[in-house]
């Protein structure tokens, strides 16, 4: 007996030990299995104390303790206010467990909101490099290492969407600016030809110097100027120049002078702002154009025309993110996700963004004179009403997509309905007060159909005055100047730049409004408005002298109006000699009091 158990231990040692040096034979195998899938990262901290270097190593599988103090320690110090602390704290994280994608959301975060707003706004760039900071980190890395983390794709849209987007940021139009720089070289004629050839166009250097007269190019450029000698900065460097030549060498300008109208040139340029925008931007051609097709604006004049989205405009890089996060990292799934509906969510508000102020106008600056202060390049963002289509057509996708949910989360489905009733209800205003009063028409139609409430069962004109009465009756006479003040003011921008309708729109419903007020109050012991015509030429004036405005584009409108409008430019004319004759008629008076 004792001998039988013997023999069973001693079989069952030997087999244990054979499964060991089993296991152990194994595991190089499996440790480079884990290294080509990128399962695991080791890369040494830099610049680290002593003690968070020295436990790192000590602890080794144990460095997801180490993680979960620091964790710890950097959120308490972003609710005590210490931002660039909590920041250092969050890049070791990253480097420990770069697969902790809340880690990347909060670094990202922290730089982009926290860090930014923590410089004054007097220094405009300077906190653009923290929101580039931001957004690079997610972009280039954090998404890089989580690449099916949804909530890193929602924060990169949301950093678009909202802290360039929109306006909460005092530097708002800075980031604007900075981003609409950055793409107008990119991006070529605005039509969908364009992104069918950015498609197409090679994919790396090598390819491109395929192109018939591309080596010869790229030789007398690297021969012409050291920035070009170095091809993994090549494309970078002829980007710049592309778009700054004086900052390069005059050999390098006259080569490009001699290869203008060549097709060796065209082709080149293809490439190089397609690689530009796959290697630094991230930015796939592909779905760009796929974008383009679903949510670009629309040609009234013919819808079947592709239309691309501004990609000037953050909203438009905030579509992009969300839509490749949910493809990447989930939605298609019968259960309800709330992940996916924020991102469902940002899509659509972008598109709103883009239809609230979706046109964008960047004007050069200019030099100060002894007349003219110096004016800075300067942002201008107006609606869209191209626009209308693509948002009112996601936001019904949308509606249908969360129906079979109502039962289980009522309260995503209600609010999509509840914002795109509110949604079509004031594009029926923007529509008809922008002119075009066939689609606020066609759009009230829509909202009877959907939304029968009491308020719609009016005809579209006294349903459109019932709402400028709702705006306007609690109003004081001084808000009532400032609204057709301000109407003026852009009618005249939009006639300044070439956008006849939509001037001549404003100035009508600026018309309306000053109407409205004055029939509503008429007999009314109180301040009367100003005659129509003193406010038009009050805001021409205030237009005018506005600093802001470049003096190239003040100077146009004026020509314009004395060649296209000789009556207003004579009604203005005498409108100034009534004002001056009023005004000297106060000045006496004061003089005899």
């Amino acid at each position: 007996m004792r001998r039988r158990n013997l023999l069973i231990s001693f079989i069952c040692l030997v087999t244990a030990a054979a499964f060991f040096i089993g296991a152990g034979l194994q595991l190089d195998y499996i440790n480079n299995a884990r290294q080509e899938m990128e399962l695991v990262v080791n890369e040494p901290l830099e610049n680290a104390p002593p003690s968070l270097a020295f436990a790192t190593v000590a602890l080794g599988a144990f460095r997801g303790l180490v993680v979960n103090v620091l964790w710890i320690r950097a959120d308490r110090l972003k609710q005590e206010g210490q931002f660039f602390d909590a920041k250092q704290l969050a890049e070791w994280i990253t480097i420990l467990q770069p697969r902790f994608a809340s880690v990347w959301e909060f670094q990202a975060w922290n730089m982009a909101y926290n860090i930014s707003v923590a410089i004054p706004a007097t220094e405009p760039h300077q906190r653009w490099r923290w929101v580039r900071n931001g957004y690079e980190l997610l972009r280039d890395k954090g998404i890089e290492m989580n690449p099916r983390s949804l909530d890193l794709y929602r924060e990169l849209a949301r950093i678009f969407q909202h802290k360039m987007g929109g306006v909460t940021d005092d530097v708002h139009k800075y980031y604007k600016l900075q981003l609409a720089d950055a793409m107008a070289p990119l991006l070529g004629p605005a039509d969908a030809e364009y992104f069918e050839e950015l498609i197409k166009a090679p994919k790396t250097l090598e390819e491109a110097m395929k192109i018939p007269g591309a080596e010869d190019l790229v030789n007398k450029l690297g021969q012409a100027d050291e920035a070009f000698r170095r091809q993994d900065n090549f494309v970078k460097n002829y980007i710049a120049f592309r778009q700054n030549p004086w900052d390069f060498s005059e050999e390098a300008y006259n080569i490009f002078e001699s290869y203008q109208n060549h097709q060796t040139l065209s082709q080149f340029d293809t490439f190089a702002r397609a690689y530009h925008l796959r290697n630094e931007w991230k930015l796939e051609p592909e779905l760009m154009h796929e974008l383009n097709k679903n949510y670009g604006p629309t040609d009234w004049e013919n819808p079947d025309k592709i239309i691309p989205l501004e990609w000037r405009h953050p909203a438009a890089h905030a579509i992009y993110w969300a839509v490749k996060g949910l493809r990447k990292a989930g939605g298609g799934g019968e259960d309800f996700s709330t992940q996916e509906a924020n991102i469902d969510r940002m899509v659509a508000h972008s598109l709103q963004l883009l239809f609230r102020d979706g046109r964008i106008y960047v004007s050069e600056g200019q030099a100060g004179t002894e007349e003219e202060p110096m004016i800075e390049r300067g942002i201008y963002l107006r609606p869209d009403l191209r626009m209308f289509d693509a948002y009112n057509r996601l936001q019904l996708e949308l509606i249908e997509k969360y129906k079979q949910y109502a039962d289980f989360n009522p309260g995503t489905y209600e609010s999509m309905q509840i914002g795109h009733r509110n949604f079509l209800t004031n594009a029926v205003e923007s529509f008809y007060h922008a002119g075009h009063r066939g689609k606020a028409r066609q759009i009230y139609n829509k909202v009877r159909e959907l939304y029968p409430r009491e308020e719609h069962q009016v005809p579209m004109e006294r349903f459109v005055r019932d709402r400028m009465r709702e705006h306007l009756e609690s109003i004081t006479i001084t808000n009532a100047n400032e609204m057709i003040h301000g109407l003026l003011r852009e009618s005249y921008f939009r006639f300044a730049v070439g956008e006849d309708d939509q001037a001549a729109a404003r100035e009508d419903f600026a018309r309306q409004v000053h109407q409205f007020y004055s029939d509503d109050w008429e007999g009314e012991d109180r301040v009367e408005l100003a005659p129509m015509e003193m406010l038009r030429y009050f805001a021409l004036q205030d237009f005018l002298s506005d600093g802001q405005f470049p003096h190239e584009l003040r100077m146009n409108l004026m020509a314009r109006i004395r060649r296209e409008r000789p009556d207003l430019f004579e009604r203005l004319q005498e409108q100034e000699e009534i004002y001056l004759q009023f005004q000297e008629e106060m000045e006496q008076q004061q003089q005899g009091n």
